[in-house]
């Protein structure tokens, strides 16, 4: 069975510019040899982050919705590609709060001191980073960026590679520059490559 690579959607418009980096990317990465999966963080059934502190105790999260069948499936990949737009100069809010939700493999890893990805298996774990914005301006990727390095470093995977595109509000349609897919694909199959040594 190919290593496992997770392609995570942060944007809410499942057919949209970043949706479409996104199907590109996870392409690749299956050329690569890897096995994928989409999951869109706007289609989950999940609620914020409370801070009840009970995954400071235990293996899980109290709350039950969508993220409990998310879990398992970032402890079991070798490889995740986020791709989100950025929005106020960050990340949409239903993606923030599902890497909230990751409060449960925080407190493993640094309360704890038990993280659930086995030593031998972090090295392994790589992520790609693909993000869009519509305005050209110097700075516009610094929050998001820093967001998911933290999320990335939670969940003990690498940050191995990035895609950032600005000046959408220009470009409009991803579609009408497939040398913008083409790097996508390029990207993920790197990471394919990568993660199947």
């Amino acid at each position: 069975m190919g290593k496992k690579v997770i392609g995570l959607l942060g944007s809410p418009l499942s057919d949209g510019n970043t949706a479409k980096l996104l199907d590109r990317a996870l392409k690749g990465a299956e050329d690569a040899g890897c096995t994928v999966e989409k999951i869109e963080a706007a289609s989950l059934d999940l609620q914020a982050c409370m801070e009840m502190m009970f995954c400071k105790d235990h293996d899980t999260c109290i709350m039950d919705d969508d993220m409990q069948q998310i879990y398992p499936k970032f402890r079991d990949m070798d490889g995740l590609i986020i791709a989100t737009p950025v929005m106020t100069m960050g990340i949409p809010g239903k993606l923030k709060s599902l890497m909230d939700r990751f409060q449960v493999f925080f407190m493993a890893k640094y309360i704890r001191k038990k993280s659930f990805i086995a030593k031998e298996r972090r090295e392994g774990r790589n992520g790609l980073f693909i993000c869009i914005s519509g305005m050209k301006i110097p700075e516009v990727f610094v929050g998001a960026k820093l967001t998911v390095q933290a999320f990335f470093d939670i969940i003990d995977c690498q940050y191995a590679d990035e895609l950032l595109i600005s000046d959408m509000d220009t470009i409009r349609d991803i579609t009408a520059h497939p040398d913008l897919l083409e790097a996508a694909y390029q990207k993920g199959y790197a990471l394919g490559k990568l993660l199947t040594g």
